[in-house]
């Protein structure tokens, strides 16, 4: 129940496109940190990056990290969930949970939007 544009630009902007080690060894494309219980799609395994790293969760599929992200944001986060059709409203709710540059989070996340909506309807 969430808009599946923002959650893939929300995907694009945290993994790099898709090609941060953390998305392409360990198939984390949101930077979820491996805290909290596991769950269906998220088995409890974690990785840290480096010597003075925060500890990401590590997925067994893409697919997993994707389920674990809408579970996340629905739980935690239902006040950006419920706005998820209004790419403008959701960046300006889900930004205030993620990262220290709330304005250019926003605006980088509503253009991807854009331009996977426009892909969408081409």
């Amino acid at each position: 129940r969430i808009n599946p544009v923002v959650i893939l630009a929300q995907a694009a902007i945290e993994s790099g496109w898709g090609q941060s080690t953390l998305a392409v060894e360990h198939h984390n494309y949101f930077g979820i940190t491996a805290y909290g219980r596991p769950n269906v799609w998220w088995k409890g395994e974690g990785i840290e990056l480096g010597a003075h790293s925060l500890r990401f969760r590590v997925y067994d599929s893409p697919a997993d990290s994707f389920m674990d992200y809408a579970r996340l944001v629905r739980s935690a986060y239902p006040f950006a969930a419920d706005a998820s059709n209004d790419a403008k409203a959701f960046a300006r709710k889900i930004s205030k949970v993620n990262g220290d540059n709330r304005a250019a989070y926003q605006a980088l996340l509503v253009k991807i939007s854009k331009k996977i909506e426009k892909q969408l309807h081409s």
